[in-house]
């Protein structure tokens, strides 16, 4: 079955999976703005986040106001910088049980919210790249 194109909010530009997905259609910051302020070891956390994401995939990386995403063809991460640890999440297709995951929200059958804090960039390690792997997939919409 072909891929269906992303459909492109007319207000915002923002692409997604979904036609008329509801969100807000707010201006996006750079990720150098959402950064700025942040600690060195908040920033590091990020940015190797991001790094162990894109090995996946393409990513598009949308520094909201209050959060900066992750997106393939739908949205499967997320992280918040704080002032002492980052505060994220990831989508997985199924409850994934790790002592890491602070919270656990299931929407639907194949949509969970895997809620994390991190306080270091080591922290960010191969069980992290490996939520990130299955997010990636659930992203990707090819968790079925």
């Amino acid at each position: 079955m072909p891929e269906r194109a992303l459909w492109t909010c007319p207000r915002c530009g923002r692409r997604f999976a979904n036609r008329n997905q509801t969100h807000t259609c707010a201006e996006l910051r750079t990720l150098e703005e959402a950064l700025a302020g942040v600690a060195p070891e908040m920033r590091a956390i990020v940015e190797r986040f991001l790094a162990l994401a894109r090995r996946q995939g393409p990513v598009t990386v949308l520094p909201e106001r209050t959060r900066i995403a992750l997106q393939a063809r739908m949205s499967f991460a997320a992280l918040q910088p704080r002032r002492a640890w980052v505060d994220g999440h990831v989508v997985l297709a199924r409850r994934r049980e790790d002592p890491r995951f602070v919270r656990i929200e299931s929407f639907s059958a194949r949509n969970h919210l895997h809620a994390f804090r991190l306080r270091s960039a080591e922290e960010v390690d191969d069980e992290v790249a490996d939520w990130l792997a299955e997010a990636y997939a659930v992203g990707e919409q090819r968790h079925h």
